[in-house]
């Protein structure tokens, strides 16, 4: 194999891959390579014969030369990477490096000069600029973007916060001119006999006053569980307990519609650890759902079963199906398969959001299948079950004997104090009303009360305030005190308890639940 021959210094000089030049301290030239020389337009026998390097630059050129370059060289014997324009021989410019070290030659000085074209650096610079350009609207535009989605985040969060207060406060309201009715109703039913002809329209009253609270109540229960704050009171309960409870519930609706329920339970008792009240809930808003979706006469199943460690509960229904599409959105908050105008049966859209919201907090799931539009449609949900005896449930206090006890009603919604003070006298129970905080603070001084019902949000001083001024009063006993208010978040429970109050009931309560609380008061 034959080596391959080198070229000599002559040709390296010569034919080198930058433009070099020998000249004298002047800057005269004295030499230069073809590679500068065709670069420039000259021949080497032109620049070499009384041209200067000053001469074939423009004119900044030449300045800059002289105050910089000449003096560095003459002080540190080199400058590197001088950028200047050179001049070809046509007058055209061309943008270059200059690198020059200073030699000693013999005993003379010698300028070294090597030439780079820098076109491809302008244009790599101008590349890179342009790429850092981009760079830096890119890096502003993902941080405005990054600024705009946290602003966004902000609102939503904002939005959220404020629709879960407005939930509470829409529930508060709603509870307020419920309490009447509640009471109303009630005393209506004492005292018609059931075979009065007013009685299916007192009945019809009451089952609208329920249904009107139950969505008040789911209100309050998807706000909490959305915020977080629903605290679940388990237990060891029977499912088939919860099943003929709710079933209980549902039965006056379920006849009205003439639906056929049809329910299979198993044989051995199915147990899990969960909140009666809540597993009740969840149960009654999936009847509900299939009771309100499905025509009139038609068929409704809920079978319970055992299904390899868990509890499974389907609810079956005839009606109007659901189509393959909103499967899954249906659990969602404030889900409509219609629009508005087009349902014949209204609702919120929040009582499947919180049977699942209910679900999770138990450790479950729950799924929905439907065969598609008018083809009925199954719930199906899951708990886990425990191997514990149901708890055994305490006995309702017995109404005590003697003295009635006498209550004061402290509200400054005079139908609602009206009411309520009808359904206790009724009872037995002689009973006052005020309707501020400093009128009832004022009987309390002149008078004896064993009871105080009492709302949170009077004209005056609060419900709170009211609360703590009793407990400071040099009363003889002092009387329970039971808040009777449409605030029912866990926070207002904590704050009624905490000012002194007893017990907290939410509006509107059934009459049987506080006339339990009054049984617990020994009369004087």
């Amino acid at each position: 194999m034959l080596e391959p021959s080198l070229p000599s210094p002559e040709d390296l000089f010569s034919q080198a891959a930058c433009g070099l030049m020998l000249t004298d301290v002047a800057g005269n030239i004295l030499r230069a390579n073809q590679t500068l020389a065709a670069w420039l337009g000259f021949t080497e026998a032109d620049m070499t014969a009384g041209m200067r390097l000053q001469d074939l630059l423009s004119v900044g050129g030449r300045l800059f030369h002289q105050t910089h370059c000449a003096p560095l060289l003459q002080l540190q014997g080199s400058v590197s990477e001088v950028q200047v324009d050179l001049v070809r021989k046509d007058r055209s410019r061309v943008p270059a490096l200059l690198n020059i070290a200073r030699r000693r030659v013999g005993d003379g000085l010698m300028d070294q000069v090597a030439i780079f074209i820098a076109n491809d650096r302008r244009a790599y610079e101008r590349e890179l600029l342009r790429a850092r350009s981009a760079a830096e609207a890119a890096l502003a535009a993902q941080k405005g973007a990054e600024a705009r989605l946290r602003r966004a985040n902000e609102q939503l969060s904002l939005a959220d916060r404020r629709k879960d207060e407005f939930l509470a406060t829409l529930a508060h309201e709603l509870r307020n001119p419920l309490a009447p009715m509640r009471s109303g109703v009630d005393l209506l039913k004492m005292q018609l006999p059931d075979h009065a002809p007013q009685r299916r329209m007192v009945d019809m009253f009451d089952r609208q006053l329920r249904q009107m609270s139950h969505l008040v109540d789911d209100l309050m229960e998807v706000a909490r569980i959305s915020q977080g704050k629903l605290v679940l009171r388990t237990e060891p309960v029977s499912l088939g307990d919860i099943v003929e409870g709710a079933v209980g519930d549902m039965q006056a609706q379920i006849a009205a519609a003439r639906h056929t329920l049809s329910i299979t339970l198993p044989a051995q008792p199915l147990m899990a650890q969960g909140d009666p009240t809540r597993l009740t809930q969840m149960l009654v808003n999936l009847l509900t759902n299939a009771c309100k979706y499905t025509p009139a006469g038609g068929r409704i199943t809920l079978d319970l079963r055992d299904d390899a460690g868990a509890a499974v509960i389907a609810i079956s229904d005839s009606g109007i199906g659901i189509p393959q599409e909103a499967l899954e959105s249906v659990f969602e908050m404030f889900s409509q398969l219609e629009p508005a105008l087009q349902r014949a049966h209204g609702g919120l859209g929040i009582g499947l959001a919180l049977v699942k919201g209910l679900v999770e907090l138990h450790g479950g799931t729950i799924g929905a299948d439907s065969a598609g539009p008018g083809q009925g449609s199954t719930f199906t949900l899951r708990l886990p079950l425990v191997e514990q005896a149901p708890a055994t449930p305490a006995a309702p206090a017995a109404p005590s004997a003697g003295a009635p006890l006498q209550v004061l009603v402290v509200d400054d919604n005079r139908d609602a104090a009206q009411m309520l003070k009808a359904m206790l006298d009724l009872h037995g129970y002689p009973t006052d009303v005020a309707y501020c905080g400093e009128e009832a603070a004022g009987y309390l001084r002149e008078h004896e009360a064993q009871a105080c019902v009492m709302d949170i949000g009077l004209p005056d001083i609060n419900g709170y305030e009211l609360a703590r001024r009793i407990r400071a009063m040099p009363l003889a006993r002092q009387p329970i005190l039971i808040a009777l208010t449409g605030w029912g978040q866990p926070a207002d429970i904590d704050a009624a308890l905490a000012a002194g109050f007893d017990h907290h009931l939410a509006k509107p309560v059934e009459f049987a639940t506080l006339q339990h609380l009054l049984a617990e008061v020994a009369p004087l």
